[in-house]
């Protein structure tokens, strides 16, 4: 069964931290870019952060979205198919449902990979609720 499981969301108090996790199963991952995205209620997905297949080891091989920037880190593990986000100084703002997605084509990260229409496996999402 091809899926990607999420898990790490809860209730935290903003300034708090909170680290996501995302596990492969039944689906080829390691040559594959990954990413976040998250949507709040009333509001459009949005791409938080992706990774290329190297998990971040050469330059320009991540992207974070201006708002999470210095706050959030995207790593992978290719050998446990897992894929994580470390949220820190987080902000009400940051509430959302949170979901972890497999590109469709291609291993590296690109203008493109903030769209979630080139994405093709995605996890049910895991949600992030900070309190002010």
């Amino acid at each position: 069964q091809v899926q990607l499981v999420e898990s790490g969301g809860g209730l935290v108090q903003a300034g708090g931290s909170l680290n996501l996790s995302c596990a492969a199963s039944g689906l080829s991952f390691s040559y594959y870019a990954m990413a976040w995205f998250r949507q709040a209620p009333g509001k459009e997905r949005e791409c938080v952060a992706t990774i290329d297949w190297t998990g971040g080891r050469t330059g320009g091989s991540t992207f974070y979205a201006e708002s999470v920037k210095g706050r959030f880190t995207i790593s992978r593990d290719n050998a446990k198919k897992v894929v994580d986000l470390h949220m820190s100084s987080l902000k009400p703002e940051d509430t959302a449902v949170y979901y972890c997605a497999r590109r469709t084509y291609g291993s590296s990260v690109d203008p493109r990979s903030v769209r979630p229409e080139t994405y093709d496996t995605w996890g049910q999402g895991t949600q992030v609720t900070v309190s002010s």
